[in-house]
């Protein structure tokens, strides 16, 4: 399934490039502005798509991390966001194999539009391998989708509560908890809507 929803970005990558890059980041992450760190920092980006965010943060002056598994995204994203302070890396949930060999730890960890992509069994390995990530005290901000996706990137349902369990039993303390609009028209015209959630990494 996992390859399946991969081929699907990889597939509709010119319209999933222009569409992306359309989005604010600014409006995008308005939502959960309160728990952003204030200074710059180390940030990973998982799915980081044709890094647009990671481009925002690096812009801030943070260090970014793109994790993009999508050969075709990476290498746009990389093209259209060339920056000193992004580097760019093929790897993958659940394992994030090659970002965890790094031995690396961040102050913030994200993964905006991502997880519905994981079903129920998946998200538990991909919660212990994001806390291994995350320096102490750090943040983990998640965005969960509510509603349909593309027939060729299938998403699976992803409950507020269990989610917020599964980060509870990763010593992941729940900062915030915030639903919000789509900001594509067509998703909240097919009925999408998204819950932020932030973490902190106990000390």
């Amino acid at each position: 399934m996992i390859k399946e929803i991969l081929d699907g970005y990889s597939n509709a990558e010119r319209d999933i490039v222009s569409r992306f890059e359309s989005i604010s980041s600014d409006k995008l992450y308005r939502p959960v502005q309160s728990v952003m760190p204030e200074q710059p920092g180390s940030v990973l980006d998982i799915g980081a798509g044709t890094g647009r965010d990671a481009a925002w943060f690096a812009g801030k002056g943070s260090r970014v991390l793109a994790v993009e598994p999508v050969s075709t995204l990476r290498e746009a994203g990389a093209a259209l966001h060339r920056s000193a302070n992004i580097e760019w890396l093929d790897d993958a949930l659940p394992e994030l194999a090659r970002t965890i060999a790094r031995g690396e730890r961040f102050e913030l960890v994200l993964l905006s539009g991502v997880w519905q992509h994981l079903d129920g069994a998946l998200r538990t390995a991909a919660m212990e391998n994001l806390r291994r990530l995350i320096k102490a005290g750090g943040t983990l901000i998640i965005s969960l989708r509510d509603g349909p996706g593309p027939p060729t990137r299938p998403v699976f349902p992803a409950d507020v509560d269990h989610t917020i369990q599964l980060a509870n039993k990763e010593n992941l303390e729940l900062r915030l908890r915030q639903p919000a609009l789509s900001i594509q028209k067509a998703n909240r015209n097919s009925g999408v809507s998204w819950t932020w959630l932030a973490f902190s990494a106990a000390a």
